[in-house]
């Protein structure tokens, strides 16, 4: 009988990772289903069952949508990159249903998903975290620069909440010049621009998200895909560091020793991810998130399939692993068509 697998919020990136699953190397019959909250979403066309998932609900209507999903379709295992606050603290709910939940523990996915808190906790651990300040308001801002520009680094703002790169500025106050505007474009704001906005959002009664400032570290950003076991022993860490179209899989044990601890110190389990980048030639955290990043499936290359591997751990309490990842290559991220049919009839579902 198939396992049943379930990639909620599924993204584009997770048709790799569903190749990655079937053809796992214990050539076990996977049937994937997957959900999306949009109904035309490319991934649903790869899946072989596809569902949308609610948009716009709480954690616990959430909560309810995937355990009756698990229920309807027999969910063995199921694997969230999302909506994790909903569900990371209801694994006995989803193994009365028969499904084991992929997943680290609560009190740490609320940490991560806070990157000041997510810093303060790393520097409790002994890892390296850049200077960073969280505003409010226009004033707050302003002090902050203030403060951090003594170092003479470019700084940036971003959500100090949310996974995606959105709100991200780098925060520049000279004027452009014709180098800047034939440049590729940059994500740039003066700071007077955006105390502006803070000010304008908050005479005017709209919510003022919290905001980091820090600086801009330049480079190439290293992300760390890490395999833990339960309990945060780390059991496999892929390095690969960006270089345009080209990712660089790193063997460096300094990197890795990073990851280790960051891993080990909020437990987490299964598949997660450290970003990292170098400060004054050494690295410091950027973030972590407790779930698989998106690029995942580009270190498919180093002999070992981390999504396949996390399964197994989860369903049978080894990961499987028998050589260490082939690190020290180089691989290219190419684009490729794939052929799908008419979008298909994607079930919506009601929640109460």
């Amino acid at each position: 009988m198939a396992l049943r697998i379930w990639l909620s919020s599924a993204g584009v990136a997770t048709t790799q990772v569903m190749r990655m699953l079937r053809g796992n190397p214990d050539s076990v019959d996977v049937r994937i289903h997957g959900t999306n909250v949009d109904p035309s979403a490319p991934a649903l066309a790869a899946c072989d069952v596809a569902e949308v998932e609610p948009r716009h609900v709480g954690d616990d209507a959430y909560a309810d949508f995937a355990l009756d999903f698990c229920r309807r379709h027999g969910i063995d295992v199921l694997v969230p990159p999302r909506r994790l606050t909903a569900l990371a603290g209801r694994a006995d709910a989803f193994a009365a249903e028969g499904t084991r939940l992929m997943c680290s523990p609560l009190a740490s996915v609320e940490i991560l998903t806070s990157k000041s808190r997510t810093y303060e906790e790393a520097l409790t651990a002994g890892i390296p975290v850049p200077p960073w300040r969280v505003v409010r308001d226009a004033d707050g801002l302003r002090a902050a620069v203030d403060e951090l520009a003594a170092t003479g680094e470019t700084l940036c703002i971003k959500p100090a909440g949310e996974y995606s790169a959105f709100g991200f500025r780098i925060l520049e106050d000279r004027p452009m010049g014709i180098r800047d505007l034939l440049a590729p474009a940059r994500p740039m704001a003066s700071v007077d621009a955006v105390a502006q906005a803070m000010k304008r959002a908050a005479d005017e009664g709209e919510h003022v998200p919290r905001m980091i400032v820090m600086p801009y570290l330049e480079g190439p950003e290293i992300s760390v895909d890490c395999l833990s076991a339960p309990g945060g022993r780390l059991l496999a860490a892929i390095p690969r560091a960006k270089e345009g179209r080209y990712r660089l899989l790193l063997d460096d044990p300094g990197i890795t020793e990073i990851a280790s601890r960051l891993v080990g110190h909020f437990s987490l389990a299964y598949l997660s991810n450290v970003q990292l980048r170098h400060r004054n030639g050494e690295p410091v955290l950027l973030e972590a998130n407790p779930r698989p990043s998106a690029g995942i499936f580009q270190t498919a290359f180093t002999g070992v399939n981390l999504p396949w591997a996390a399964v197994r751990l989860l369903t049978q309490g080894d990961a499987g692993l028998r050589t260490a990842p082939r690190l020290g290559g180089r691989v290219a991220v190419t684009e490729a068509v794939t052929e799908v049919p008419e979008v298909p009839d994607v079930p919506e579902v009601s929640v109460a």
